[in-house]
């Protein structure tokens, strides 16, 4: 098993508060990032993307916020993440996994499978995508987009919280995979993300190591997860 720092407990003090912060997508949910984080870091510089130019320039019309017509994984992976920049997946993209298939594809044989079926026991509420993919919640309801993710109670039911699903995820055991997990951080309420640093950390992780991979983005209660193969050229 490899750990990247995906399961501390605490915030990276060096990287936060945020200094910058790229939102990925100019939809509801990145709107509603945009917003939520401007009130709580209003000395971040923000970037929003998004493909929807009309959409990025209704973000773009609050003060201090600029954005970028584009792809959101091919603008990420053009302008690389700063050391003091956090990224806000706001798409329904894994991205993570995709900056991995992008980094390692250079290098040699890299190429998606699908999550096998053994991790589906594994994980809460498994969900299974035409993509591949297999998502996961300690949640069987709609959260509120309000919630702040407590770490002992439920925002929605009140009732303890069932555990960290990234700690779930790192220790979960599947014949013939190593696993990752890309921890996600509530930055706000119902906003979540990571500094974009570690992209890079968990590419060069499973570059280091060939072989079939899971690899997760996780919080305290959802999670996305992708495998794929590995063979250095």
């Amino acid at each position: 098993m490899t750990d990247i720092r995906n399961c501390a407990s605490d915030f990276f003090p060096d990287i936060f508060p945020p200094r910058r912060i790229r939102i990925l997508g100019a939809g509801r949910f990145g709107r509603l990032a945009a917003r939520r984080l401007k009130e709580r870091f209003p000395c971040a510089r923000f970037c929003v993307i998004d493909r929807d130019g009309a959409k990025v320039d209704r973000i773009c019309s609050e003060p201090g916020i600029s954005g970028e017509v584009d792809e959101c994984i091919s603008s990420l992976w053009r302008t690389k993440p700063g050391d003091e920049e956090w990224i806000i997946p706001s798409v329904p993209v894994h991205v993570g996994f995709e900056w991995v298939l992008r980094a390692l594809g250079p290098l040699g044989a890299v190429r998606k499978v699908v999550v096998p079926e053994q991790v589906d026991s594994k994980v809460p509420n498994p969900m299974r995508a035409a993509s591949g993919a297999l998502y996961a919640s300690f949640a069987d309801f709609l959260c509120p987009d309000y919630c702040n993710e407590p770490g002992d109670i439920c925002t929605h039911t009140g009732k303890k919280r069932l555990g960290n699903l990234y700690e779930v995820l790192g220790a979960a055991a599947v014949p013939g995979f190593d696993i990752l997990v890309l921890r996600s951080w509530q930055l706000a309420p119902g906003v979540g993300g990571y500094p974009g640093r570690t992209l890079g950390d968990l590419a060069a992780a499973i570059g280091a190591k060939p072989g079939g991979w899971l690899v997760a983005t996780s919080c305290r209660c959802h999670a996305v997860i992708n495998a794929l193969e590995w063979s250095p050229s």
